[in-house]
């Protein structure tokens, strides 16, 4: 029996109150609406995640020094999926600065990941580009996780494939459009993130 079923069986009759009384009993708490209760397990959900990813940036500060942090990897797929870089412009696609980016830079190429060559559109610009070994990093990197992927994802169907896209994609433009902290624009009271939103 429904804990709503439990109240209405265990007293008078709805529009009758105790003793008699005409006037309807008031409900001890109103229940949410399904829909926003299902947009706070959203958000809760969103948030763990939030946390995760920080969590995984935050292990880059305890990396041998052959390893490759979260950051450095990111350079590498954009390098992969957009060919040969500047500095300048991996910083725009990684949302760094340029004196990070030529840092890590230098690491990877000391690694052995990426070469440095002069453009041939325009001998004053140095670009970065992946090697070989570099692109034997990403298949395995992606290698390692594809099964972690698979493992989570079995199960749903594309439907839900689908739906589940369609929120992160909105997700994202939430964050991307997301004030600053500290700007001048932003209310006093906003979340310094958009995971610290969401209520415990």
């Amino acid at each position: 029996m429904s804990a709503r079923a439990a109240v209405t069986d265990t007293g008078p009759e709805l529009g009758e109150g105790a003793g008699g009384d005409p006037r309807p009993r008031a409900s001890a708490a109103a229940e949410p609406e399904p829909r926003e209760s299902q947009v706070t397990e959203l958000g809760l959900a969103f948030r763990r995640v939030f946390r995760s990813l920080s969590r995984l940036r935050g292990r880059d500060t305890h990396l041998a020094g052959g390893e490759l942090s979260h950051a450095q990897f990111e350079l590498l797929i954009e390098l992969h999926e957009r060919g040969e870089l500047s500095a300048g412009e991996l910083a725009g696609a990684a949302r760094l600065s340029p004196g990070t980016v030529t840092q890590m830079l230098d690491h990877l190429a000391e690694c052995g990941h990426v070469e440095r060559v002069r453009s041939q559109t325009d001998r004053r610009v140095v670009v970065s580009r992946l090697t070989p070994q570099g692109l034997s990093k990403i298949e395995a990197k992606r290698a390692a996780w594809k099964s972690r992927w698979d493992e989570a994802l079995e199960g749903l169907e594309i439907g839900e494939l689908r739906a589940a896209t369609r929120v992160l994609e909105r997700l994202g433009a939430m964050v991307e459009d997301a004030p600053l902290q500290g700007d001048c624009g932003a209310s006093d009271q906003a979340p310094a993130t958009p995971a610290q939103a969401v209520k415990n």
